[in-house]
């Protein structure tokens, strides 16, 4: 199954929900991205795919300083993933992140 392509990421955060666009392509046979923010581009690190799992780290500074870590479930239409890991004190969010591509 294939990552590649835009997706539209929805995170639930202490702070409210947070919206991002993930995207996903191969380059020179190495599976490549860029996530865009509310305020920001960053990079993501350790970018894994193994089958129907994704994992990724990344560290935003916008709205607030966090290095988060996530682990998806890739299906065809839709990402699916438990709230990324961030600090103890990241309560569980009361409304599931979600993500669908565009």
């Amino acid at each position: 199954m294939s990552v590649e392509g835009t997706w539209n990421l929805v995170i639930a955060t202490p702070i409210g929900r947070q919206q991002a666009v993930l995207r996903l392509f191969m380059q020179d046979g190495a599976l490549h991205d860029v996530a865009t923010g509310e305020a920001e581009e960053v990079p993501l690190t350790g970018l894994e795919c193994h089958g129907d799992r994704l994992t990724w780290r990344q560290s935003i500074t916008k709205p607030m300083r966090l290095h988060l870590a996530f682990d998806v479930t890739v299906t065809q239409d839709a990402l699916a993933w438990r709230p990324p890991t961030a600090s103890p004190r990241w309560p569980r969010p009361s409304a599931p992140s979600t993500a669908a591509p565009t």
